[in-house]
């Protein structure tokens, strides 16, 4: 008996530290700004690639001073605008190549977020912190003279769908459409899809069994619960290759998201892994965005008068 109580305890003791890990240490596990190998710091900037780019400077609701690059197709590009948001490991340096391929099929300007903790912005990562983030730089983007402030898509790629679900759902006057590329379901299903033993204790409270660790977990980015709010366009990208996010979570956002809202689109990529289905999918990755552009972001009709015209005419 007293072996059997040994064992008891010694399982008690166990699953105390793993609890105690995963509160201590779970935003280290969930964001990696640095590379391993490399620095924090950006290895190149859009100059290096030739780009148009102005660098920005933001201060979140909180205080952080975050940094952006805004990247111009030229000077006085009138839109679409992308305001792009990352995955999760590295920083916006690393996209930079992706980024200039997409203003030269797009003929798009491109805002890229550097979230906190990452890049050249202070503070460290959380989802409270990042989704204040994200505002930041929705409001920056819609009160510049430079651009048509109606035009503005949010695409996020893996986390950056995570981030970029959250903000078209408080912004649906602000964003115009979403694009979702290889994003998860939540933080609580990649936990036990990264380390399997985990599905026992962390899940959403859908699938099989009591998750009695759910509640230790501080971000969630519960995409699956975000989605089906969105009124927005959005299109979904899914790499069938992918080998960090299974592609049965993008089938799962698109299935809640189509259920409310009839502007979803969904393709499939059979050769796209996590990471590059945008360089494997070819032509028709940026064929699909253009399509989705025009007929979800089109340009406007200069014969068609502006609010401000309406407003005088009115008035008159």
């Amino acid at each position: 008996m007293g072996y059997v109580n040994w064992l008891m305890y010694a399982a008690g003791g166990i699953a105390v530290a793993g609890m105690a890990l995963l509160v201590a240490f779970q935003e280290k596990l969930v964001y990696v700004p640095v590379l391993p190998g490399l620095t924090k710091a950006y290895p190149i900037t859009p100059s290096r690639l030739r780009l148009l780019y102005e660098d920005v400077w933001l201060r979140s609701s909180d205080g952080v001073r975050l940094h952006a690059w805004f990247i111009k197709v030229f000077p006085d590009c009138r839109g679409p605008t992308i305001l792009f948001f990352q995955e999760n490991a590295g920083n916006i340096a690393h996209r930079l190549e992706m980024v200039r391929i997409m203003i030269q099929k797009l003929q798009c300007n491109v805002f890229m977020l550097s979230y906190r903790g990452y890049g050249a912005s202070d503070g460290y990562p959380s989802q409270h912190g990042i989704t204040k983030d994200a505002q930041a730089a929705l409001d920056h983007l819609s009160q510049r003279s430079d651009i048509d402030t109606s035009r503005i898509l949010v695409f996020g790629r893996s986390l950056g769908g995570a981030v970029g679900s959250m903000l078209a759902k408080n912004n649906p006057d602000k964003v115009a459409a979403l694009v979702l590329e290889n994003t998860f379901t939540s933080i609580l299903d990649m936990a036990g899809v990264l380390l399997p033993f985990l599905k026992w204790f962390i899940g959403r409270s859908s699938s099989k069994g009591p998750k009695i660790l759910n509640f230790l977990v501080r971000s969630p980015w519960s995409t699956i619960d975000i989605i089906g709010q969105v009124k927005q366009p959005i299109l979904f990208f899914s790499g069938l290759q992918d080998e960090m996010v299974p592609p049965s979570h993008m089938q799962l956002l698109y299935a809640k998201a189509a259920a409310h809202n009839k502007k979803c689109i969904f393709v499939e990529f059979p050769n796209g892994m996590h990471m590059d289905t945008w360089l494997s999918g070819g032509d028709h990755y940026w064929r699909t965005i253009q399509q989705f552009l025009e007929e979800h972001v089109p340009e406007k009709d200069e014969k068609e008068p502006s609010q401000r015209d309406k407003a005088v005419k009115s008035y008159l």
